[in-house]
């Protein structure tokens, strides 16, 4: 029986889910989601993280009880299927309850004032409000909530019997009746006003509602009358309102907007007092931090749609907002990660439009090496440090080699047209004067790295499919390659011509060679980690990999006696080398592995996905078969 692989730490936040940044009510902890699993860490310590780790798919929403004893969140799930909400309990980080009702996705979550109940808005596959007991776990009633999608929900701050909804051109205020398990709409006039509903934050007293629009205005709604009464700011934000709080005293909002602005607003007149510029997409959480203090000022947590979280301060006595950040991952697929040779302090990763070293222990970014404002598209494909160290090699969608410096970032060198559709595979001879490269085309190209010039050695083509990974022998004799077409192809070196091939009724997505290259490993599409010999081609054993889903990935440990493999079953496993069994599994990516990697000495397993997330596990030596359990 497998064991679990411990998750050591995570480097990233779910910087789309709308509002998905919090901050407990002990106020020195916050909470966000990445992918399926949740993230409760301090506020000043990033490496101090504790993972809640129940979901099947990607967290769509989160919410704190107000008392700070609860923590919900609802996923995202296949079409046609349930999407799961799970209450935990926040002290001991256990899960209290599963349910599901809604369909394909949990689109927004709400706990009342007192923590009884919970409200849960299903997505536009489902269009249902939700009131659920949360001692119990029990649905109590439900009904649907327009002829348009909604997409926010309030609780009054002072009565758990009432709530707001807002969305696609609708805002209705909610009776809701536990004695007859009930729930009634009455909707708000607007007047001339129509707009789609993103954001909004009931005020401490309940008289008015005030939500943010798509347009980038808000809208003053009184709750009692359910009238319009004023919107604001003008000019409007730029690309909508996407999450808006309100300081405590009521006299101040702040709105996140689409166009990575935050802008304070007086309640009073809805008019903006001051507004601040952030890198990094749509803000899409903002919660306050500090303060207000008795001059005014305050600290903010902002997070951004390109999983950037800063920290901003507004100083009272100059009107001003500052920012600085303090978090930052990938916000795309991250489709490689290495490390250098014989170190595994660091580890690089490569995703669109950029590469990013980071510090393993500390989980700290070190370095990020972004291609030109131009070319906003260009995704880098592969990533490998040169041996001597010198030297980050890259592989990009634009069919160009670069490298980098690792310590500078500073572009040493470009290969153009190095392949015509994409370098899909890259690996650095032992001597580090050469580069051996493959293409979504099927060529394998040797280059020639000078000082001064790089020049094509050889081109070879033999594949017909792309080629999905390259390994190079020690003494760079040969180089093996692995292709989409089902074969893998060993290369002489020095005659630039095919040694012998390796075949399978597969993708072959991963090759490596084994510590001792006496033997290969191969995988892909067929779900088998299969065993071949490095002199003959003949296949010395077949392992099933996955039940369920195609392998992506591979990773030999240094001593040879321990596999990493990652693929669309979100899993990544070990498996020891000689007896060929799995004895540990991690869960805790919600989209497929894409690379994994094991650390040079054998401490750390980082893996990273299709949904931007790195997660970095603690290794495991593998345990025989024949060894006594304790």
């Amino acid at each position: 029986m497998a064991e679990d692989l411990r998750l050591d730490s995570v480097i990233g936040i779910g910087g789309g889910v709308p509002n998905g940044l919090l901050l407990h009510p002990d106020g020195s902890t916050l909470i966000y989601p990445l992918g399926s699993t949740v993230i409760i860490r301090p506020k000043g310590d990033a490496r101090r993280q504790e993972f809640l780790q129940g979901h099947t798919d990607k967290v769509a929403c989160i919410a704190v009880s107000k008392s700070g004893r609860y923590l919900a969140s609802g996923q995202v799930t296949h079409m046609g299927f349930n999407a799961d909400i799970i209450i935990w309990d926040f002290e001991t980080r256990q899960m209290v309850h599963r349910m599901a009702l809604h369909k394909v996705k949990v689109q927004a979550l709400c706990f009342s004032h007192d923590d009884r109940y919970l409200a849960s808005l299903g997505g536009e596959d489902d269009g249902n409000l939700v009131v659920w007991n949360v001692e119990l776990g029990q649905a109590i009633c439900g009904s649907p909530t327009a002829n348009d999608f909604v997409l926010t929900v309030q609780f009054f701050h002072n009565d758990s019997t009432r709530l707001v909804t807002g969305g696609n051109y609708n805002l209705n205020v909610w009776e809701f009746d536990e004695a007859n398990r009930k729930v009634r709409p009455a909707e708000c006039h607007l007047g001339l006003q129509k707009r789609v509903c993103q954001s909004m934050v009931v005020d401490e007293r309940d008289e008015f509602v005030y939500v943010g629009t798509k347009t980038g205005d808000v809208l003053q709604v009184s709750l009692g009358p359910k009238l319009f009464k004023q919107s604001g700011p003008k000019p409007f934000i730029g690309q909508g309102v996407s999450c808006l709080i309100q300081l405590p005293g009521g006299d101040t909002l702040v709105a996140g907007g689409g166009d990575g602005s935050i802008t304070l607003l007086r309640a009073a007149t809805l008019k903006a007092a001051c507004s601040l510029q952030l890198n990094g997409g749509a803000v899409t959480s903002v919660v306050l931090s500090e303060g207000p203090a008795r001059d005014g000022s305050f600290l903010l947590y902002a997070g951004t749609a390109r999983c950037n979280v800063y920290l901003v301060r507004f100083d009272a006595r100059d009107n001003k907002l500052t920012s600085t950040q303090v978090q930052s991952c990938h916000h795309e697929k991250i489709t490689d990660v290495c490390f250098p040779a014989n170190y595994g302090d660091v580890f690089a990763t490569c995703s669109l439009n950029e590469i990013r070293i980071w510090h393993a222990a500390e989980c700290r970014e070190l370095l990020r090496i972004q291609v030109s404002a131009k070319m906003p598209d260009v995704e880098c494909l592969c990533i490998a440090f040169m041996e001597d160290g010198k030297s980050v090699i890259s592989g990009w969608s634009d069919g160009k080699i670069r490298a980098f410096g690792p310590q500078s970032g500073k572009l040493l060198y470009t290969i153009t047209d190095a392949h015509v559709a994409g370098v899909t595979a890259i690996v650095g001879t032992s001597d580090s004067t050469k580069i051996v490269s493959g293409g979504k085309e099927g060529q394998v190209r040797v280059w020639r790295i000078g000082q001064e010039s790089q020049t094509l050695i050889s081109s070879m083509k033999e594949h017909k499919g792309p080629v999905n990974a390259i390994q190079v022998r020690r003494n760079d004799s040969e180089a093996v390659s692995a292709s989409s077409d089902g074969s893998c192809i060993i290369w002489d070196l020095a005659r630039f011509v095919r040694n012998n091939s390796l075949f399978a009724s597969t993708f072959f997505k991963a090759i490596l060679y084994h510590p001792d290259e006496s033997q290969l490993l191969t995988t892909g599409t067929d779900r088998k980690i299969t065993y071949w010999d490095a002199y003959d081609g003949q296949v010395i054993r077949n392992i099933e990999g996955s039940k369920s889903a195609e392998i992506n990935a591979l990773a030999i440990s240094a001593d040879g006696e321990a596999v990493a493999s990652g693929g669309a079953d979100k899993e990544v496993k070990l498996w020891g080398y000689d007896e060929g069994h799995c004895f540990a599994v991690g869960r805790g990516h919600s989209g497929a592995v894409l690379k994994v990697k094991i650390s040079p000495d054998l401490r750390k397993v980082v893996s990273v996905g299709e949904e931007g997330a790195i997660l970095i596990w603690d290794y495991i030596s593998p345990r025989s078969l024949s060894a006594p359990r304790d």
